[in-house]
């Protein structure tokens, strides 16, 4: 083997060690509790775990349906119903299931989400992102797209829509969060996403 091979083994094997190191320091002393908010690298890790996990055909689907009015307040209907327990009614992820969530949800108003195509957000309502709180819900597609409008709409809401949607699952507080969100748990309902 030459030097030159030989000098790259210990630099890798150097650069792995001290990864190693670096990691066990960090979760002696952090640990790894949910309710920290994720590091510069952990966010990154995840976003382009998500982006590799997403199958290339996935991201390349145009959404089939037009942001009609109808199609917009049936998936805000459905969003309320079942996504905003987590997501809260605006999209902002401010709910106290979501503070508790590692990694939370994101604000799905923000670049994050909103420059994501339409196949990977349709992909990730209907298979969900493993190891997040964010499951696979599977369901009708035509629904599942409706919420791709949906949530494209998000940074548009407006006061009357956030009204309509507290009418539908009680959530009073601006962000999305309701001391009734336990009850609906003890009643055996399953969270919506």
């Amino acid at each position: 083997m030459s030097a030159r091979k030989r000098t790259v083994i210990w630099v890798l094997m150097a650069l792995v060690l001290s990864g190693g190191v670096w990691l066990y320091w960090f979760v002696r002393s952090h640990g790894f509790s949910a309710r920290e908010k994720p590091t510069r690298l952990e966010a990154f890790l995840a976003q382009h775990a998500r982006r590799v996990a997403t199958p290339p055909g996935a991201r390349g689907l145009k959404n089939p349906f037009e942001p009609t009015p109808l199609n917009i307040a049936e998936a805000r209907d459905h969003f309320a119903d079942h996504c905003a327990i987590c997501h809260a009614n605006n999209g902002s992820g401010k709910t106290q299931i979501n503070s508790g969530l590692y990694p939370p949800a994101p604000d799905m108003r923000e670049r994050g989400t909103q420059e994501l195509t339409d196949g990977e957000i349709f992909y990730i309502i209907k298979n969900g992102i493993r190891f997040t709180g964010m499951p696979g819900w599977g369901g009708e597609d035509e629904e599942n797209w409706n919420l791709v409008l949906f949530i494209r709409h998000l940074p548009k809401l407006t006061p009357q829509e956030i009204e309509f949607m507290k009418e539908i699952n009680g959530l009073e507080k601006e962000g999305g969060n309701a001391d009734s969100s336990a009850s609906a748990h003890e009643d055996g309902q399953r969270p919506g996403h």
